[in-house]
Order: structure tokens, then C-alpha cells, then sequence
């Protein structure tokens, strides 16, 4: 059971309209590393994972959509402004013929978001170190976002969701040795 409160987990500020910065941050959005593929991969493995780490991805995959809130929030608040031609400046000028301004799950190529961005391989140790691979590469997507931003306000906000990554990794870190443990009493595998 979920219970929504309606607002951010952290606040998003803005500076000012940016419309490349938020072409970069779609990344986070629809791509192969971003929040969706983070909540829908933890979401999915936690039902042919070990009740012991099964609430961890629970907890983990349900923040995610919380960062895809606030990536979606950053993405609104750059562009909301832009005109259809700093749009195409950007880069794009394809995203406003096809979306207006709406937010599409994408990457910052143009690419689709696909199911194939991540796997649920049912081996409870491969998974949970896949979850690990996943959360340093948001963590290392969100330092280079913050090495191309020059809005502070925006950083702030990927600072804290790049914070967030690193404990999630740290968190899987945890459930690997859980389930090595088990797996060395043989209570499954």
C-alpha cells in the first residue's frame, strides 16, 4: 500500500528557462539509466527475490518514481517558457513537432524508452548486483548533468538525487551480502 503525499520529495527550483540543460536531463527520464528503468527493474525483481531484500526494492523502486517526479518537475520548469524556436535550438525541435512540451519517456538522443534497459534474470545475487551497476551509473550520469549545469538551483536538486543514488547502492550493497549469506546456507538457489 502506497500512500501519496502531494509533493516533491525535494524541492526543484529553476533559474531560468534552459532548454538544452533539460534535453540533458530527459536522460534521467526515459533512458537507459534513468529513474523509470531504476523503479520498473526493482519493482519487477522484487517478486522472485528472497522475502529478506523483497521490501528493500520495494522501498527503492517506489523512491524512484519519486525521482522521476522531480526529474519531470526540472524538465517542465526548463521549458515551460521556451519558445518554439529555443526548442530547436536545443536540440528539440523533433520532441516539440512530436510533443509540444509534454514530457515523452525518452533518452537525451531522441531514443524510445525500452523494456530492454534492464533485466530480471530470477538469480537473486545477479539481480541485486545488477541493481548496483544501475544505481552507480545514475550516480555518475548525475555528477556529469551537475558538471554541465551552470543553474545552481538545478544542481541543488540533482545534488540530493545523486546523494540518493549512493545510499541506494550502499543499500543493495547490504542485500548482496544477505544473500550471499543465504545462498552459503543453501536456504535457496
Amino acid at each position: 500500500m502506497w500512500y501519496y503525499e502531494k509533493k516533491l520529495q525535494y524541492p526543484v527550483r529553476v533559474s531560468q528557462c534552459n532548454p538544452m540543460l533539460a534535453k540533458f536531463l530527459i536522460e534521467q527520464y526515459g533512458g537507459a539509466d534513468g529513474e523509470l528503468a531504476a523503479a520498473l527493474r526493482y519493482l519487477n525483481q522484487r517478486y522472485t527475490i528472497p522475502d529478506k531484500v523483497a521490501g528493500l526494492l520495494n522501498d527503492i523502486g517506489t523512491e524512484e518514481f519519486a525521482h522521476l517526479e522531480m526529474i519531470a518537475t526540472m524538465v517542465y520548469k526548463l521549458t515551460k517558457d521556451a519558445t518554439p524556436e529555443q526548442m530547436k535550438e536545443a536540440g528539440l525541435g523533433a520532441h516539440y513537432a512530436d510533443h509540444d512540451k509534454a514530457l515523452f519517456f525518452h533518452n537525451a538522443a531522441g531514443a524510445p524508452f525500452t523494456a530492454t534497459y534492464f533485466q530480471a534474470k530470477g538469480d537473486p545475487i545477479a539481480d541485486i548486483y545488477e541493481d548496483i551497476a544501475a544505481e552507480e551509473k545514475a550516480r555518475a550520469t548525475y555528477q556529469w548533468l551537475i558538471n554541465m549545469s551552470d543553474d545552481p538551483d538545478i544542481n541543488d536538486g540533482l545534488k540530493f538525487l545523486r546523494e540518493r543514488e549512493v545510499v541506494h547502492s550502499l543499500r543493495f550493497r547490504e542485500a548482496a551480502e544477505i544473500l550471499k549469506e543465504e545462498r552459503d546456507k543453501k536456504v535457496f538457489f
